[in-house]
């Protein structure tokens, strides 16, 4: 029965999309972040879907979308060239066949991201990317909350409908972006229009909201609980009785923390000691050696560069005996152990020209949504530009503080929220264009004080 839904909602998909050829684009956001192929038994296991949704995206757009006004922006340049570099650096690895591995999902994240901003341009069709990014990847975060609350879970334990550690479906990655969304979440229930932003929408929306906080408690990821601290962080900014925010933050983890499990607490308070904890202390050391591999090759070693690393891990172990207390160093030793750190895995990966590129993706990203949250924040009309350009910012400010704990730098749901970046800014600069063609000067829309 469960083959038979998935394969239902992807004909009905496809089926619609021949009279609305933008739901291809859609189908195969929600295929690549769902993975339904992985999750039946038979009928979708053997189909090459993601590759059939993606001819038939690019495809109808290349026939039938509009293109007037189609332009690169300048991120999309960056990304072809982090492509082009990658795709360079793929053919002189260190390990060849692992590369060539991962380079056959990884160039199609990157294609995908250069091509979403072409798509979106109109209000409708942001939106609708909006929704199918959060339902999809809350369609495996509502099972998590639901499994977290039934008392299941644990560190590399919670099974989230499938047995797998790739994409949203391994713990600390999932941990990340439902964080990361829980601001997407909160703009959809406020400027949805798809879905009008009544009480049953708001209900959900603070439900799936919930089920993202406890994510991070049903996978037993420090990088969640990390995560959780900027997203609190980041709304601080948007609040006005910023008092009022903290005295509530501080009543709910008061009254939380004694209902967390003891699992999840231990765990916790491994953060305040690397040298204690083996996870900590074996990613303290892939660190100092991606920094000394990057100054013999400040190229990188191409994809999964790091299976040629060999660890020297000094622990300090400490055992208490009644009233007294011994500390001992223990020498362990390790090899083959991947970056835990999107900065490492780029500089060790893709070496200084590909860390370069990823990071001025990213930053230029955080600067053009806050030019847009300036430009817009006081318009009538186009508010919800500037909420949403806040929204991707603070899901982008929470990728990038996750990152440096799990290694994600190549993630697709990562560009699709670049994609969807950069189709807002282009959307936004030509509705400022048009307003000038109009008027004779840029305006971003009526303002408050704006006669009607």
């Amino acid at each position: 029965m469960r083959d038979l839904a998935f394969v239902g909602f992807l004909l009905a998909l496809i089926g619609m999309g021949f009279k609305r050829p933008f739901l291809f684009v859609l189908a195969y956001v929600y295929v690549d972040i769902v993975s339904p192929q992985r999750l039946t038994y038979i009928l979708l296991n053997s189909v090459p879907v993601s590759l059939i949704l993606v001819c038939l995206a690019v495809g109808a757009w290349a026939m039938v979308d509009d293109k007037r006004d189609t332009r690169f922006a300048p991120r999309q340049v960056l990304l072809a060239m982090l492509l082009i570099y990658c795709g360079i650096t793929t053919t002189q690895a260190d390990f060849p066949i692992e590369a060539a591995d991962k380079w056959s999902w990884v160039w199609k994240a990157l294609a995908f991201a250069i091509f979403l901003p072409l798509t979106l341009r109109t209000r409708l069709r942001i939106e609708s990317l909006v929704l199918f990014m959060v339902l999809s990847a809350g369609s495996i975060i509502i099972v998590g909350g639901i499994k977290t609350l039934a008392g299941g879970g644990g560190y590399g334990a919670l099974n989230l409908m499938m047995d797998s550690n790739s994409g949203l479906y391994e713990g600390s990655i999932l941990s990340t972006f439902a964080i990361a969304i829980v601001p997407l979440i909160a703009w959809l229930a406020r400027y949805g229009t798809i879905y009008a932003p009544d009480w049953r929408v708001r209900g959900f929306a603070a439900a799936l909201a919930f089920a993202c906080l406890l994510i991070p408690i049903g996978t037993q990821a420090r990088t969640g609980l990390i995560c959780i601290g900027v997203l609190g962080v980041t709304f601080l900014r948007q609040t006005k009785r910023r008092v009022l925010y903290l005295g509530a933050i501080g009543a709910a983890a008061l009254i939380a923390v004694p209902l967390l499990p003891a699992s999840f607490t231990t765990r916790m308070n491994t953060i305040q000691g690397y040298q204690a904890d083996s996870s900590a202390s074996t990613r303290i050391a892939v660190w100092q050696w991606t920094i000394g591999y990057a100054k013999d090759h400040p190229f990188g070693g191409g994809f999964d560069a790091y299976r040629q690393n060999k660890l020297r891990l000094v622990k300090h172990e400490t055992v208490t005996t009644g009233e007294q207390q011994a500390t001992s160093t223990v020498i362990e030793y390790d090899q083959a152990r991947a970056y835990h750190s999107s900065y490492f895995e780029m500089l060790g990966e893709q070496g200084y020209p590909g860390l370069a590129l990823w990071l001025a993706i990213h930053l230029t990203g955080l600067l053009r949504m806050e030019i847009l949250r300036a430009r817009y924040r006081k318009s009538v009309d186009d508010v919800w530009i500037s909420s949403l350009a806040i929204a991707l910012q603070q899901a982008q400010l929470i990728y990038l503080i996750g990152s440096l704990f799990v290694g994600i730098a190549f993630q697709p749901f990562a560009y699709m929220l670049i994609g969807l970046q950069i189709g807002l800014d282009t959307y936004a600069t030509r509705r400022a264009r048009e307003a000038k063609s109009t008027t004779g000067f840029a305006s971003p829309g009526r303002t408050e004080a704006s006669p009607a």
